[in-house]
């Protein structure tokens, strides 16, 4: 019996699976995070029954982060390199605004320590965390252990972040920012995943708990607590996994996740059957180099907040209501308008229901809350409300360009997978937009992502940098070799069978200043390197330079153990909940019609759905626009066309 744990910006999902048998709930999420948790999970377990573990998606590295709530860090590196965070790379974060500035380094000025070789003590004062990245930690990991215990040695016992074991690659910004990111986000990390084992394992609710990381496998709670920046999209990254095993079952090729929450919607790529990672990304503006799955985030999710501009221009997000108070129809004293205030307005969110089974939903607080914005807009409440929408499914849109269009992928031949609460409320609109082949609805969509921790095999990655100009790999395939043990063996030490390990190296030609990372068996030659790298590269650039040089710079390495979760969820049949009833819902025209709601229990394998229909289910809601039509698949997914 396991249990995967999710915690989103209003509700944390949980999951519970017994024997195949899958069970469902949501609570409201907490202030801690760690206690909405344990509550779930105690809810959702038989009396007398033990639970093996506990999965857990967090974004309490997240948080941190974006509220700039991480602990007082000290920076020790080599002297005349303490600004190196600041000056960072001459690339501007939005070209053409000279107001647009980058966020404050996370390390004051004077709480980073230049030091040379006759440096003899390192005074760090009353910090909570140490960052030490020398120049050189990628390739002489030796000084950086020396300067470690000469801070040992002065009596501070708080959490110490190594260069050349958070980050151990060339390029001195990003190594220093990865391991001050790390170090920032340690004890406040470490603190709450200590919380969540007294809560959980100490309590007895579960014999153990693993932390997804946003690479999309699992890390002990240890590991997680060491290394927090690789946790930084722990709960997005459970989705990409679920997003994954549906488009195998239902055999697509390309498709994009789609999860929208009451806060964020999170977008990724999945092309023949492979996520896409990125080995680099800015988070909150902090450069971060830890692989990750390639999520783009943006701020439209359910409890967003519509606003007018001082342009006069109608607005959604970035901002939210979070969980509390939430969106005004939760009654919870909340009164601004928000993007589920719209849906509850327009009849497509169930103005008598209820959201994850707690929440009651008043109609008539979420038309007070639209009203200020309609008037001020000229429009009707409808209008306004159906305004919201459109603007949050454009900045929805826009998500999918970015990792679609952006990066040489063709979203017309991909499938939109929508979960999340409010993903199938929006998914057909958006994939109509943007000319793609349909919407694919799977199965408790309103838990997916925390199923998806379920799914995502224990992971282990390692990077070494190399420098390989003359075609002769030997160097490449030396630095594998020791990858691949120091991996298997984490993975062995957190107590899981290795699976399998692969490689995968970073290539440029000679003067460019960006690799691509491409897949590698160490038994290939330079010449499938080379054929690789440039058919990646004509697909995301749009040209290839052949006969040019080409040089690999780092081999990256990841070992997995096996999955807790092996097959595959499906719904099984209930009860048809009475016969369909229906109501009036504003369809995309602007136009209200009846439509019908079904419960989707009660839809069987090639059951027809035209619209405008709702679809119901715990935890989520389905729209059906006029023009589309959603049939029913042998594993219960809507699958949705137009």
């Amino acid at each position: 019996m396991i249990i995967g744990a999710d915690v989103g910006g209003t509700f944390t999902d949980i999951v519970l699976v017994d024997d195949g048998v899958i069970t469902t709930t949501k609570v409201p999420t907490s202030a801690i995070q760690s206690a909405a948790v344990a509550e779930g999970a105690r809810t959702i377990t038989p009396p007398g029954r033990g639970v093996s573990t506990l999965i857990h998606g967090t974004t309490v590295a997240t948080n941190a982060l974006l509220e700039h709530k991480g602990a007082r860090t000290v920076l020790v590196t080599d002297a005349g390199f303490e600004d190196v965070i600041e000056i960072a790379r001459q690339d501007r974060p939005s070209l053409y605004d000279p107001f647009h500035d980058r966020p404050e380094p996370l390390v004051a000025r004077s709480d980073r320590i230049g030091i040379t070789a006759q440096t003899g003590a390192v005074a760090v004062g009353d910090a909570e965390s140490i960052a030490i990245a020398c120049i050189d930690g990628h390739h002489a990991p030796e000084r950086e252990l020396a300067i470690a215990e000469m801070v040992r040695s002065g009596g501070s016992a708080v959490p110490i972040s190594l260069s050349s074991e958070v980050a151990p690659e060339f390029r001195e910004y990003e190594r220093i920012s990865t391991t001050v990111l790390n170090a920032y986000l340690a004890p406040v990390t470490g603190r709450y995943l200590e919380s969540l084992h007294d809560e959980i394992v100490a309590a007895g609710v579960a014999d153990s708990v693993s932390v997804m990381r946003s690479s999309g496998g699992l890390m002990s709670l240890h590991d997680a607590a060491a290394l927090p920046a690789a946790v930084l999209l722990s709960g997005p990254a459970g989705g990409v996994v679920a997003a994954q095993a549906v488009a195998d079952a239902l055999g697509y090729g390309a498709v994009v996740s789609f999860d929208m929450g009451g806060t964020s919607t999170d977008v990724c790529l999945i092309e023949d059957g492979v996520i896409d990672i990125s080995y680099e990304r800015s988070v909150a503006g902090y450069t971060c180099r830890l692989p990750s799955a390639g999520i783009h985030t943006v701020g439209a999710g359910g409890g967003s907040v519509a606003w007018i501009d001082p342009g006069g221009a109608l607005r959604v997000g970035p901002r939210s209501a979070g969980a509390m108070p939430g969106p005004a129809c939760y009654g919870r004293g909340g009164i601004e308008p928000t993007v589920t205030d719209a849906n509850v307005v327009l009849g497509r969110i169930d103005p008598g229901g209820s959201l994850g089974g707690s929440i009651a939903v008043d109609e008539g607080l979420a038309r007070e809350a639209i009203r200020p914005i309609a008037g001020a807009l000229g429009l009707s409440v409808e209008a306004a409300s159906l305004g919201i929408v459109a603007i949050a499914e454009e900045v929805m849109a826009g998500a999918v360009r970015s990792v679609s269009v952006d990066q040489g992928a063709d979203p017309t031949h991909a499938t939109l997978i929508a979960y999340g609460g409010a993903g199938g409320l929006h998914a057909s609109a958006v994939a109509r937009s943007l000319g793609m082949a349909g919407v694919a609805v799977p199965v408790h969509a309103g838990v997916l992502s925390a199923i998806g921790l379920l799914l995502a095999p224990p992971r282990s990655d390692g990077t070494r940098s190399v420098h390989v100009r003359d075609g002769d790999l030997a160097a490449a395939v030396a630095a594998a070799s020791e990858l691949a043990d120091d991996t298997a063996n984490q993975i062995r030490r957190a107590g899981h069978a290795l699976s399998s390990t692969a490689h995968s190296l970073d290539v440029r030609y000679i003067g460019q200043a960006h690799e691509i990372t491409v897949d590698w068996d160490v038994a290939e030659a330079i010449g499938v390197v080379v054929d690789r790298f440039e058919n990646v590269h004509t697909r995301r650039y749009g040209f290839a330079r052949p006969g040019d040089p080409i040089e690999v710079v780092a081999v990256r390495t990841a070992s997995l153990g096996t999955a807790p979760l092996t097959v595959r969820p499906t719904l099984d049949a209930g009860s048809d909940a009475g016969r369909p009833v229906g109501r009036p819902v504003v369809c995309r025209d602007g136009v209200r019609r009846r439509a019908s709601v079904l419960h989707r229990v009660s839809l069987v394998e090639g059951a027809i759905v035209d619209g405008p229909a709702i679809i119901e289910e715990s935890g989520a809601t389905t729209f059906i626009d006029i023009g589309e039509r959603a049939v029913v698949g042998d594993d219960r997914s809507l699958v949705i066309t137009w």
